[in-house]
């Protein structure tokens, strides 16, 4: 079954751009006027995030996040095909930090979060960021679409591997220089475990991996930001949030990056995913002073 599916989705991925984009946009008008697919939960994120916006800027906020949405999965389905000089006419980067320390023999962890085109950002890293770049990922449920979803993912040298089982499949590249990408702005399954900060006006549990890791490794790390300029082009930006996280205190590179997260949301609200239930968890006294970072 996977062939004619990947041969399908394939052929839809060699339409034009200007093509995909008018079947995003006739798709939104069914999936917001008609399904109303996560209207309420959407709605609901940005009150949360914005209760100073008048609400008619956040109805604003919010379908532009559906088209940017949209957008993302379309652009995401042409990587089936596209060609790494389209891939650099779509997405460009300040990647720099990437070049200064691949050259000083450093492995390093990047931290990003869900903002759109993440996929168009990380096939431009692995192209030119001067790295083998290892992401950790949640395998799809399906086998036929996580399977594509890795085909196309990895087109461009990215390398998946599965975060429930990081340490086996970590192994081959123990000797090697590799850039280790962990989008750490996932809920977490054990919010009694997880640090918890303020974000965008609600206190909320994010993993503390990311932060352990690093800082066993004594690693650099890197947050990438996402622009879009316009429809169709984005623009990445690779920032230092530490030199060594050893040197760091528990909880200070969390604050960094949530920091540097909620700063890039602010300034384009409309590239965040907020159809994705990021308050499911919720705050309790009984998981102690210890958990808690102040901002």
């Amino acid at each position: 079954m996977y062939y004619p599916v990947y041969a399908l989705l394939y052929c839809v991925s060699l339409l034009p751009f200007w093509i995909l984009y008018g079947i995003s946009d006739l798709v939104y008008i069914l999936l917001y006027h008609v399904i109303g697919y996560r209207r309420k939960l959407v709605a609901y994120n940005l009150s949360v995030a914005f209760p100073d916006k008048p609400a008619a800027e956040r109805k604003k906020i919010v379908k532009a996040f559906y088209h940017n949405f949209l957008d993302n999965w379309i652009e995401t389905l042409k990587l089936l095909s596209m060609s790494r000089a389209s891939l650099e006419q779509h997405i460009t980067g300040d990647l720099g930090i990437f070049h200064r320390l691949s050259a000083e023999g450093k492995t390093c962890q990047v931290l990003l979060g869900h903002l759109f085109n993440w996929e168009l950002g990380n096939s431009l890293v692995a192209v030119n960021g001067g790295y083998t770049l290892i992401i950790a990922y949640s395998p799809i449920t399906n086998k036929i679409i996580d399977r594509l979803m890795l085909h196309l993912r990895q087109r461009f040298g990215t390398i998946f591997v599965p975060y429930n089982d990081m340490r086996r499949s970590m192994l081959p590249y123990r000797n090697r220089q590799y850039a280790l990408a962990l989008v750490a702005d996932q809920s977490p399954s054990n919010p009694a475990k997880s640090y918890w900060i303020d974000f965008l006006h609600r206190r909320t549990a994010f993993l503390p991996g990311p932060e352990k890791g690093a800082r066993a490794g004594k690693l650099p790390v890197v947050f990438v930001g996402f622009s879009k300029p316009g429809r169709g082009r984005y623009h990445i930006t690779a920032s230092l949030l530490c030199e060594d996280a050893s040197l760091t205190a528990p909880g200070e590179l969390t604050r960094l990056y949530v920091s540097a997260l909620e700063e890039n949301i602010r300034r384009q609200p409309e590239l965040y995913l907020w159809s994705h239930n990021r308050w499911k968890n919720s705050w309790r006294e009984e998981f102690g002073d210890k958990l808690l970072l102040q901002k």
